[in-house]
């Protein structure tokens, strides 16, 4: 089955500040042919710790871009995908194509496809909702663990914050992407809101943007939310790795009372770094967050 995708073309990625990485594609993921997924692949593939960072809604892989160079001056290997939808990855056109399977599968064989090992798994929004299922997969390719504002989803609303931001994003086929960003990120300059509406030409491209808020299990049946039940109960009771929290505490949607229950089960996770004035997108205050995550893991 040929899946219809539009294509970002490379002319709206030029001269992103503070983004030196070359692109990496892949165009022949099983189960994805024809889709070209794009990812961030620096630092040595032997290198002790792979640093796997994943994405949210609305953003892609430049919003980790405060917390690249830190890992990379650790010795790491950094990997950064773009989700279907979003970044410099195809977006395919209809909004049924995206669902919790399409988006969760595609990370399972892009880890297959680099191999990936050692993994320390970086986290936010929709990258925890789906990072954190992939270790029942293969538990044996994750050693490290960096959370910051997300949730599991178990079948209901993380929060009331959610419900608001869920029937904004249902109203709003053209959202306004780097302008919704900067709302809670107020030290961001143009050229960085830029950077973070490059993806999209047009509402044309941003499927996968008005999918997302819809996408998170608020209904206990679906097979997502039991999934993530499943996921629960590994972290609680199966991780043995090291993990390292980060809280924004202006988010409004999955701040300091989400995250609370989140650390209650994660085995082991130590008390959070909260940045008092971070908002969702918590990886813009990234110099902070990654410095303290490598030396907690240091120790």
């Amino acid at each position: 089955m040929t899946i219809e995708a539009l294509r970002t073309p490379e002319s709206r990625f030029a001269a992103l500040p503070d983004w030196p990485y070359a692109p990496h594609y892949v165009e022949d993921l099983k189960g994805y042919a024809g889709l070209r997924a794009h990812y961030v692949d620096e630092g040595p593939k032997d290198g002790a710790h792979t640093f796997l960072c994943l994405h949210g809604e609305p953003s892609w892989a430049y919003l980790y871009r405060r917390m690249i160079p830190h890992f990379l001056g650790a010795g790491g290997r950094v990997v950064v995908p773009d989700f279907f939808g979003f970044g410099r990855s195809d977006k395919p056109i209809e909004d049924s194509v995206y669902t919790t399977e399409f988006h969760r599968d595609f990370l399972l064989r892009l880890i297959e496809y680099l191999d990936l090992q050692r993994i320390t798994l970086v986290i936010q929004d929709w990258g925890g909702l789906l990072g954190l299922t992939l270790p029942l997969a293969c538990p044996e390719r994750f050693a490290r663990l960096i959370i910051m504002n997300t949730a599991f989803g178990v079948g209901v609303a993380p929060s009331p914050g959610f419900i608001a931001w869920r029937d904004y994003a249902a109203k709003t086929p053209d959202m306004p992407v780097g302008t919704l960003i900067a709302r809670g990120t107020p030290h961001l300059t143009p050229a960085e809101i830029a950077a973070y509406d490059a993806p999209f030409p047009d509402a044309r491209y941003k499927a996968g943007v008005r999918r997302f808020p819809q996408l998170v299990p608020t209904e206990p049946d679906l097979p997502f939310a039991k999934l993530s039940r499943e996921a629960l109960v590994w972290w609680r009771d199966s991780w043995r790795g090291k993990s390292f929290m980060a809280v924004g505490a202006a988010d409004p949607v999955l701040g300091p009372a989400v995250m609370d229950y989140m650390r209650s089960q994660i085995h082991d996770c130590p008390q959070a770094l909260v940045i008092q004035d971070g908002g969702h997108f918590v990886q813009e205050w990234g110099d902070e967050i990654a410095k303290a995550a490598l030396a907690a893991f240091s120790r």
